[in-house]
């Protein structure tokens, strides 16, 4: 059953990040799921530390992991985009 959450709020997490850095367009639902759950992955490496709590991938489903996993899921984007336009937007 985790998976299947993890799943669902990874793909709503990087929906609302797409929507966020104007990438909506151009990703589909099966991109918007990746790019929810390895921003979740990078939210924990990088985030999860400064604010003290887990992320989506450590089944943790509260207020402050599932903003540090939106917040992951939002430098990933700008990451990809850096990459791909030269400019993060």
């Amino acid at each position: 059953m985790n998976f299947i959450l993890w799943i669902v709020i990874g793909g709503v997490i990087g929906w609302l990040a797409s929507l966020v850095m104007r990438t909506d367009a151009q990703q589909g639902m099966l991109l918007n799921v990746i790019v929810g759950i390895i921003g979740a992955l990078l939210g924990g490496w990088l985030l999860a530390p400064l604010f003290g709590t887990g992320t989506i991938n450590q089944n943790d489903f509260s207020i402050a992991s599932l903003f540090v996993s939106f917040l992951g899921a939002i430098l990933l984007l700008m990451i990809v985009n850096l990459f791909r336009r030269g400019r993060v937007r």
